[in-house]
């Protein structure tokens, strides 16, 4: 969507998946407050209503940018614990520090509504929109650290893109079955021919 990876089946794994490693190069997709501002609506971190109308204003600005950098400083923290729970192991104790005193700084506001015949909870916007969107991230790592089992959380095998598996069978081995399961089958498949090729020619040496 709109040139971002979106296949983490979980918002801040979809964050973490804005850096990239492509062709051994890293990918910087929030490169700047412009891409931010793109990539929030695709990221569904943009639930407050009304936020996202304030949104391209804010990114001129320079609390705009100052939050960004901060971001993706969170953001390798969190890959790094992410890493963790794929290894088995528990939070560090200086991220859980570190996650707990945003959470202190930025406490998630939500209301209760009735939306088309049922009963919604939706965020409400903080003092500013930094705080609206800190509240929005750390409410969803919190949900990734609580509610989601571990095991379901991988590294794709071909990149360095992040997704929780949410098949029956638990056996999703790729980021997208378009880009890197495709990409994988194509290279097994060119080297099932090129053995086959070899042992034709070693074959047809044989018999000579």
């Amino acid at each position: 969507m709109d040139g971002f990876l979106v296949v983490g089946n979980q918002p801040v794994l979809d964050f973490l998946n804005t850096q990239l490693a492509m062709d051994d190069e890293e990918q910087e997709m929030l490169a700047d407050t412009g891409a931010l501002v793109r990539w929030l609506p695709v990221s569904g971190l943009v639930a407050a209503p009304g936020l996202k109308s304030k949104l391209k204003g804010w990114s001129k600005q320079a609390a705009a940018r100052a939050f960004l950098g901060e971001l993706r400083v969170f953001r390798e923290k969190l890959r790094d614990t992410v890493f963790r729970l794929e290894e088995g192991k528990q939070p560090s104790g200086p991220f859980l520090a570190d996650l707990n005193a945003r959470l202190f700084a930025h406490p998630f506001r939500a209301a209760v509504i009735t939306k088309r015949g049922s009963i919604e909870s939706v965020q409400v916007e903080g003092a500013s929109v930094a705080e609206t969107l800190w509240a929005a991230v750390l409410h969803e790592t919190v949900k990734l650290l609580i509610d989601t089992d571990p095991k379901r959380v991988r590294k794709c095998e071909s990149c360095v893109a992040h997704f929780q598996d949410i098949s029956k069978k638990n056996a999703r081995r790729w980021c997208s079955m378009r880009l890197c399961g495709n990409r994988v089958k194509v290279a097994a498949y060119q080297e099932r021919r090129r053995h086959a090729g070899e042992s034709s020619l070693n074959g047809a040496r044989a018999a000579l």
